[in-house]
């Protein structure tokens, strides 16, 4: 169930709603007058939002490459040359 707030909670009890930010890891969404304002999130689940934004838009990008006759490497040939250049390094 999504934590809705006024906007005078926020401005009085800003720590409280940092600290439900993040336990629960979950937005707090702001009104004012009674009406959807804003959302306040910990910097760790806008950033985790921001990776899956980032991760789905590659994603649809390959997709898009694939659509168009765009080959594929081999996930097993991948894979070694990566296990190849790790135990090299190390």
């Amino acid at each position: 169930m999504p934590n809705i707030r006024p906007i005078s909670d926020l401005r009085n009890n800003a720590n409280d709603i940092s600290e439900i930010c993040h336990q629960t890891r979950e937005p707090v969404f702001i009104t004012k007058n009674g009406v959807g304002d804003m959302v306040v999130m910990s910097l760790e689940t806008y950033e985790r939002q921001q990776s899956l934004i980032n991760l789905y838009a590659k994603l649809a990008e390959a997709e898009e490459e694939i659509m168009g006759g765009a080959e594929g490497e081999d996930f097993f040939e991948v894979s070694r040359k990566l296990r190849d250049m790790v135990h090299g390094r190390i």
